[in-house]
């Protein structure tokens, strides 16, 4: 499915039906705040986290027939990263984005929710009990998606906040954590995506780009920089093997615990992402999106986790932190306070990264309270936004499920199992979304000559949506309007 979410997206951006407008008028934010939304939409802040840890996992149990702390394994532990936060990841979200945002602002069909688009394509009513169902599991779904994200930023932020001031590691201060995420995430959603959202996106954005340059500089320069080059021709050169390996020859616990679970996390994500790059794209062609989504993003992620990663390994090949060691003894979280710890002005560099961190946190739970709040909502129509009681009401709870969860000490292997579980439905229902929007593009546009695609609209009457499984579509060009 990944493979094929790439060459669908590539072939759109390189076809006519790259510039296919996706609804009328100028784009409502500019290209930087328009990135920064849809990356902290698409990312949860244990980003963060993974961006220093990763790679040690990877070190410690490699794939590919590497042996086990070798130095191929170290080699190859960066590479793992890129390919699991890179294009793939992106190429995924994009396709789901693409369909959403061609039936809300192309097709003008009612409804910004799961069951909106699938009762367009299959004639399933939105309001039955076959649409109630699927909006359910999207909201379950990323709920348990959210709570890995949220429990692992928590459990970092404490560990940090304790190394900086000497508070306790303990459920009192993780909670009182999560509750200060929620104060400013529910003060940003009351605000709106405009007053509230794209501030808080523009300074986790300019935050997470600031941190890892930053480093770069005061840290091994060379060695960051001859690492990430090394990696991205690695990750280059074994994409494909990356991409289809499943150890038929091992166990594969590894394909299992990292490809498969971060393939169906991503998936599990698409629903909710879609909703919001579809209300920030407005007026935006298809292959600004595609470019936007899959370059944009991947790039960003790529820095951050090659010089973040890049720069632990440094210090573990030095002899100045063992980060496996520190991994498997006293956890991840202190690994990654004890690496920021070691660059110049340690302190400094650990305050920043847990500020950057309860930003994320906040702007990533706002983005996805806005789109519970629109699945909640019925018959919403471009231009409008859900409630705002509403998006308050989603806030509270995606504060108080997780935080309910964390209580009861779930282990993190429960979550992800949860997540593995509650994604494989959403497999099946991106696979029907992709054929009907095949099938929309031949019957909108197959017949249109490429230089009058980005201007024309197919008019499509809402009314058929009760009428036909698949909306008709009439051709007027929006000089005729």
């Amino acid at each position: 499915m990944v493979l094929l979410a790439m060459g669908l997206v590539i072939y759109l951006a390189t076809s006519k039906y790259g510039n296919i407008r996706l609804g009328e008028g100028k784009p409502e934010y500019s290209t930087l705040s328009w990135l920064f939304m849809f990356i902290c939409a698409g990312l949860g802040s244990s980003t963060l986290y993974w961006g220093v840890a990763e790679w040690a996992y990877y070190y410690q149990t490699p794939r590919l027939n590497i042996a086990p702390r070798s130095q191929q394994a170290l080699e190859f532990s960066v590479p793992y990263s890129f390919f699991h936060w890179g294009i793939s990841a992106w190429a995924t979200y994009t396709l789901a984005s693409l369909i959403m945002a061609y039936h809300f602002h192309v097709r003008k069909n009612k409804g910004l929710s799961l069951s909106g688009i699938i009762a367009a394509i299959t004639g399933v009513r939105p309001q039955g009990p076959w649409g109630k169902l699927v909006d359910l599991m999207f909201l379950i779904a990323t709920v348990g998606a959210l709570t890995i994200s949220l429990v692992v930023t928590a459990a970092t932020f404490t560990r940090g906040l304790s190394a900086l001031t000497g508070l306790p590691d303990n459920f009192t201060v993780q909670a009182f954590v999560i509750l200060l995420s929620g104060g400013i995430f529910c003060l940003s959603s009351w605000i709106g995506i405009n007053n509230g959202l794209q501030r808080l996106s523009k300074m986790v954005g300019w935050g997470a780009f600031l941190l890892p340059l930053l480093v770069l500089i005061v840290g091994p320069t060379e060695f960051i920089t001859n690492s990430i080059i090394n990696a991205i021709g690695l990750t280059t050169q074994n994409f494909l093997q990356m991409s289809l390996f499943t150890d038929p020859l091992g166990d594969g616990s590894f394909t299992r615990n990292w490809t498969v679970f971060y393939w169906l996390w991503w998936i599990s994500y698409t629903p909710g992402v879609a909703m919001f790059v579809t209300r920030v794209s407005r007026g935006r062609k298809i292959k600004e999106v595609i470019w936007g989504l899959i370059l944009g993003s991947t790039v960003g992620c790529w820095f951050f986790f090659g010089v973040m990663e890049s720069y632990a390994i440094h210090q573990f090949i030095n002899g100045v932190i063992n980060v496996p060691q520190v991994l498997e003894t006293l956890g991840g979280e202190t690994a990654v306070q004890q690496v920021l710890m070691s660059l110049p002005a340690g302190k400094l560099f650990l305050a920043a990264y847990l500020g950057v961190m309860i930003i994320f946190l906040a702007s990533h739970m706002d983005a996805v309270a806005y789109t519970m709040a629109a699945t909640s909502t019925r018959n919403l129509q471009e231009g409008d936004d859900p409630d705002r009681g509403l998006r308050l009401f989603w806030c509270v709870v995606i504060t108080l499920i997780p935080l309910s969860i964390l209580f009861t000490g779930a282990s993190l292997e429960t979550m992800k199992t949860t997540v593995v579980l509650t994604a494989l439905p959403f497999l099946v229902i991106l696979l029907v979304k992709v054929g009907g929007f095949i099938r929309w593009l031949k019957q909108d546009y197959a017949d249109i000559p490429a230089h009058q695609v980005e201007h024309y609209l197919p008019q499509t009457p809402v009314e058929a949506l009760e009428k036909t499984p698949v909306l008709p579509a009439g051709t007027v060009f929006k000089g005729d309007n």
